[in-house]
């Protein structure tokens, strides 16, 4: 896991939040939203990509489901919980 991909998976999970947050209308159902699970379905998607399986993307799924819960940036968390300590051993590998 690089520098790189560990700040690309962070600003798109950012990113994530701060749509799903900014525009509450599109995502007020939550799970039933059609827009909400789109987002979210991609979001694991790519950040699984990025920087692999973690145990803390389940739970950030699940939460995104919940009506009125999607609002809590838990992509931003679940993201932060997976590379916490790697940007550090990781700053030579940027490519």
């Amino acid at each position: 896991m690089t520098a790189r991909r560990i700040w690309i998976a962070r600003g798109l999970a950012v990113t994530a939040d701060l749509i799903q947050i900014g525009l509450v209308p599109l995502f007020i159902e939550g799970g039933l939203s059609p827009f909400d699970a789109v987002l979210d379905v991609l979001m694991a998607g790519i950040l699984t990509l990025l920087v692999g399986w973690h145990w803390a993307f389940l739970p950030a799924f699940v939460a995104e489901l919940v009506p009125g819960f999607d609002l809590v940036p838990s992509w931003t968390l679940a993201v932060l919980l997976a590379t916490r300590g790697q940007a550090a051993t990781s700053e030579g590998t940027i490519s």
